[in-house]
């Protein structure tokens, strides 16, 4: 029997299929899925009358990138705050005055919401302070997120709202950072739940808005399937609703694998009780992992490590958000409900403790393919890699940061030890499957930086860090893309350009293999993003009725 014809051909350029299947020169979709890929004439007979075409005139198609560990709904509503981020603001008085700018607009005592700063790029090289915030904004209440999500600042009517005062205690988990016996407003991990906790929630409607307006970002750059990290950490089970009825009116630009918020504040009982378990739902809208943090991050000097920090005493080794006891026990629940396990560890000692705590689950509870994830995994040994290959466990780290935040690590830990971060080389040459993502909004959300991070492990100084490490283009891409569709499990619709595969496709302004690494990160593009063969994003109208 023939095949049918195509719905839609791109040919006139190379396709890479993915790292096993290399290149093709024309690809055909129908249904929403890959009906052939081949040489330039081998899809000529699946074009008929109906069929559209995308002539790439030399451009590289890829399948479309899967960003496995970001904060879609986050992002979405950090796109309406008031935006501090290093690319914007490089010095204390044009963050203080982005502040100031967003008070004199608000209503007395309505909240002042505020991210991305990096201290390390401010001039100070310090965090603002409470009595700077004071200042700019007496009137309301502000809260400052540092770019990695991991500490805070608070003015003075932020702290009071949320009972905060010169006597309290560090909460457990967390550290109210203090200055001759002052609070600077600067709040550390859980400490930062004393403030999330009495700020305003968005609407329903908010959040749908916001998962669009982040989708579309997404979209605009080749990505077609994203895991937002932490669902329900902000608005509990509002989030499951928002997700649910931005698929089902259509403002979910963007395949969805949904991580739940785990712990004490998260929604694994609401959610246990729905039926929400991992795997649960379709190719567009899919429940994950369950997260949980164990640590913080290194920028910030919270990511627990066995080594100390830089600059300070032998006890300033970071913060262990639980403990052991405490994280073997939420991840023995959680694996046992049927959930696969998303464990934030960056430091080499939090890494241990996930690493332990699963092999403890495993034992305990056998489950030959529950794919259970570290996610960052930023500094970890040897003997940890081999750990987690013989468990089958998979990280899921961000090259990017390297590119961010490089000299950063450079400065609080030391050149040798900030080297071997986010090691994927080592990662895949012992077959672990890193899932390469942007943890945006902590990042960009733009590939090309991470793709270009990935195979150069540039900072954005131009410090080469670990150039062992390095991974050549194909590998880089394959773990940006098939690899997280592996981690999702979904390896068997999406990451490749396979026949039967779904026609998740981006379509790149230049071709990544054949230029110099500096043009990936200075100005490669996408042009056009199909999620299952229709544009969700077309930069030039090429598929335009």
């Amino acid at each position: 029997m023939p095949l049918p014809k195509a719905d839609l051909v791109l040919r006139n350029g190379r396709i890479w299929c993915g790292l096993e299947s290399g290149f093709a020169e024309s690809v055909a979709v129908w249904r929403g899925r890959v009906l052939a890929t081949g040489a330039r004439g081998d899809v000529d007979d699946l074009v008929g009358p109906g069929t559209r075409t995308v002539d790439l005139r030399g451009r590289l198609a890829i399948p479309a990138f899967n960003d496995n560990h970001m904060h879609l709904l986050p992002l979405g509503l950090s796109l309406v705050e008031v935006d501090v981020r290093a690319a914007e603001v490089r010095t204390m008085e044009a963050l203080l005055g982005r502040i100031r700018a967003q008070a004199e607009k608000a209503q007395p005592g309505e909240w002042v919401v505020g991210r991305g700063y990096d201290h390390f790029e401010l001039d100070l090289k310090r965090h603002p302070l409470r009595e700077e915030l004071d200042l700019v904004a007496p009137r309301n209440p502000v809260y400052v997120k540092r770019t990695c999500g991991h500490v805070g600042v608070a003015n003075s009517l932020a702290l009071a709202a949320a009972g905060i005062g010169e006597e309290s205690p560090d909460p457990p988990g967390g550290a109210l950072e203090r200055q001759n016996g002052r609070l600077t407003g600067l709040l550390m991990e859980r400490a930062q739940y004393l403030v999330s906790k009495v700020v305003p929630k968005p609407s329903v409607e908010a959040l749908v808005d916001a998962i669009e307006r982040a989708g579309r970002v997404c979209a605009g750059q080749g990505i077609a399937s994203v895991m937002d990290a932490n669902v329900g950490a902000r608005c509990g089970m509002d989030e499951i609703l928002a997700y649910d009825t931005a698929k089902r009116t259509g403002r979910l630009p963007v395949r969805t694998y949904l991580c739940l918020a785990g712990g004490p504040t998260g929604i694994v009982e609401p959610a246990f009780a729905r039926g929400l378990v991992t795997n649960a739902g379709d190719d567009m809208l899919k429940v994950g992992p369950v997260k949980v943090f164990t640590d913080g991050s290194a920028g910030g000097r919270t990511a627990a490590m066995s080594e100390p920090y830089l600059g300070g005493d032998d006890h300033d080794k970071g913060i262990l958000v639980y403990s052991d006891a405490d994280i073997r026990g939420m991840v023995m629940d959680y694996h046992a409900k049927g959930y696969q396990m998303a464990l934030h560890g960056i430091g080499d000692a939090a890494i241990q403790i996930c690493l332990d705590a699963v092999e403890a689950a495993l034992a305990r509870v056998p489950a030959a393919d529950r794919r259970h994830r570290i996610e960052h995994c930023g500094f970890m040994s040897d003997a940890q890699i081999d750990q987690m290959a013989r468990l089958g466990m998979s990280p899921a780290p961000q090259p990017v940061f390297m590119y961010d935040f490089g000299d950063l690590y450079i400065s609080v830990l030391g050149e040798e030890r900030s080297a071997v971060a986010y090691p994927m080389r080592r990662w895949t040459s012992a077959g672990v499957r890193p899932a390469a993502s942007t943890d945006a909004p902590v990042c960009a959300t733009d590939p090309f930086v991470n793709l270009y991070a990935a195979v150069t492990r540039k900072t954005s100084r131009g410090t080469v860090l670990g150039g062992q490490e390095r991974l050549e283009v194909g590998e880089a891409l394959h773990a940006m893309t098939a690899n997280g569709a592996y981690v999702s499990f979904c390896e068997a619709d999406k990451g490749t350009l396979a026949p039967g595969m779904l026609a998740d496709i981006a379509v790149l302004s230049r071709d990544v293999f054949a230029c110099d690494p500096e043009a990936i990160r200075a100005d490669t593009r996408c042009d056009v993003t199909l999620r299952g063969g229709v544009a969700s994003f077309d930069r030039h109208g090429e598929l335009a009725a």
